[in-house]
């Protein structure tokens, strides 16, 4: 970890690029803490400024319409009330007041988060509260409305349940920074009272951090996929020497160190997380205890991919990578051996290789610690996608026995939808726009809540895609904004497509769509541009490709009544 000292340093040298822009509302001083996350940004690479309101301003700039708040524009603001400072509060209420501490501070947030929405479509990142032990009844506090700490925990709790209810709210976890380092490194008394600051300068990198992994899923740097080594790092012990019924797993040696571990790697996977394997080993012998031991969690249906051969892990790795079709910076590998993390890291860069301790007792906690998978969005119904990849290895093996790449992509027997933005689909649909680098033409991030003012702004054109065949159901993979520009001229303010579907004329069918709508809202002409990043180069010609002209650098122009849509095999659902 950074500290405080390297950070500040940082903070002078912002990284390149087009920045996103946060603000920090705080009860307390928040300098150190501006700071703190302008530096840890910069040192992760991530382009951000940062507007400091200053101590306690919250209130004068939340509800005040020209507040400096609103006049910097942020992206996304961040709400920090220390709870020293509630305490506070708290004893200065009249005894019989005090049972509804928690309620009244909640109201409070309410009324900050609607008004910053009705300034701004900024998101907007909530901390939560870290704990305080004011002993006034020693343990039996927990039980007595009228305490603070029954209240404080009170109030975390109702918070998590507001914010769930909420698409323009983000949690900051702080009371898990605070779990992780102990109050005593967390809170320094002597700063508190003569600085106003509620954050020792020792956890202000951990703090950072936090809010920094939230505005890195923002902007859609999210890690996507985990690759397993097998021997001594999901279980004990070297399978093809000691045999699979002598593995340490479960109740055997160090078992217990590796189910866990399993168990956490099985809850990433029901979030979705990809899982693939990537071994020094026979495959029939790296699978025996997948599909034989009564006591591994993970079984072969939650890998992904499954590699295991006596080749280099580099090469295994980009193979894996090539299958998913996913950005090998959204790729994580976890292996025991330092001599292959360290081939890894020097033949593929842009991959994550954290160094594992050495005792495997360590692996876990150091794992969640790293916070690999910070994420914006969630949605149950595309939480697995285990079985999207393992069908994609069957169409692949069908696409090698025809002869023709039409006669394959006809015998998928393909059904597409394209729909209007729903709420069913708002948060999906958000999800999307935060993770798709490679097929995403300008490359726009939208929240939740931004989502739901576009399909309910009468001056867009929404459309999202779904795509299923006889192997199963893509589920939704791709999405389109258009805006209107002039009373004739819609233009593409999104477009992007998971790579799972490419080259199966699906590119086509979206536009085909896309032109058919436009034509029925009355538009004459369709829009669209191309902002390159560093990541959608194989997407610079698509709009040529699906037949559009060029009128200006990366920027193309179709006519509704004559675009001919280019040729797919994919019948337009009937639901």
């Amino acid at each position: 970890m950074y500290s405080f000292k390297e950070l500040r340093k940082a903070a002078k040298t912002p990284a390149p690029g087009k920045a996103r822009a946060l603000a920090i509302l705080g009860n307390c001083s928040t300098q150190f803490l501006a700071v703190a996350v302008r530096g840890f940004a910069a040192l992760e690479k991530l382009p951000l400024t940062v507007f400091d309101a200053g101590y306690n301003q919250i209130e004068a700039q939340v509800l005040e319409d020209g507040a400096e708040l609103y006049a910097s524009a942020p992206d996304s603001v961040l709400i920090y009330l220390a709870t020293e400072k509630l305490y506070e509060e708290f004893l200065d209420l009249p005894p019989e007041s005090r049972g509804g501490f928690a309620g009244s501070v909640l109201e409070r947030l309410e009324m900050y988060w609607d008004a910053i929405g009705r300034h701004t479509s900024a998101a907007i990142l909530q901390m939560n509260f870290t704990e305080l032990a004011d002993r006034a009844l020693g343990s039996f506090s927990c039980r007595v409305e009228s305490t603070f700490t029954y209240q404080l925990r009170r109030l975390n709790y109702l918070l998590q349940e507001r914010m769930a209810a909420r698409s323009d709210v983000y949690p900051v976890d702080l009371l898990s920074v605070q779990a992780e380092m102990g109050r005593e490194r967390f809170f320094d008394p002597a700063l508190y009272y003569n600085a106003k600051m509620a954050v020792s300068t020792e956890a202000l990198p951990y703090v950072a951090k936090a809010v920094v992994d939230v505005e890195a899923a923002l902007r859609g740097r999210v890690k996507k996929c985990l690759v397993l080594d097998l021997d001594n790092t999901l279980w004990g012990g070297v399978v093809g020497d000691d045999g699979p019924e002598n593995i340490e797993i479960g109740e055997l040696g160090r078992g217990h160190v590796f189910t866990n571990f399993q168990r956490w790697l099985k809850e990433l996977k029901e979030c979705g997380v990809i899982l693939a394997v990537c071994s020094k080993n026979d495959e029939a012998t790296a699978k025996q205890p997948f599909e034989s031991h009564p006591e591994m969690v993970l079984r072969l249906e939650d890998i992904a991919v499954f590699v295991a051969n006596w080749e280099d892990k580099a090469g295994n790795i980009r193979m894996i990578q090539r299958v998913l079709n996913i950005g090998m910076d959204s790729m994580v590998f976890v292996d025991d051996n330092p001599f292959e993390r360290e081939l890894v890291r020097s033949m593929i860069p842009e991959i994550e290789v954290p160094e594992l301790p050495e005792d495997p007792a360590l692996y876990l906690d150091f794992l969640q610690k790293q916070n690999y998978f910070e994420t914006a969005a969630y949605t149950g119904a595309a939480a697995d996608r285990t079985k999207l990849y393992q069908a994609e290895q069957a169409r692949e093996k069908l696409k090698a026995s025809y002869a023709s790449l039409d006669e394959y992509l006809e015998s998928l027997e393909m059904v597409g939808a394209a729909r209007p933005f729903e709420p069913s689909r708002y948060s999906r649909i958000a999800q999307l726009t935060q993770r798709s680098n490679q097929f995403n033409l300008r490359t726009v991030r939208y929240t939740e809540a931004d989502i739901q003012r576009l399909a309910e702004d009468p001056n867009c054109l929404t459309l999202y895609y779904e795509l299923r065949d006889k192997f199963g159901d893509h589920g939704l993979v791709g999405v389109i904004v258009g805006r209107r520009a002039d009373a004739d001229t819609l233009f593409i303010d999104t477009w992007l497509m998971s790579c799972r579907v490419l080259k199966r004329g699906m590119e086509e069918f979206i536009m085909a769509m896309l032109m058919d709508r436009a034509k029925r809202a009355g538009y004459r002409r369709v829009v669209g541009e191309y902002i390159p990043t560093p990541k959608n180069g194989m997407v610079k010609d698509i709009y040529r490709a699906m037949g559009f002209e060029e009128i200006g650098e990366n920027r193309y122009r179709a006519d509704t009544e004559r675009f001919r849509p280019g040729k797919f095999h994919i019948k337009e659902s009937e639901e």
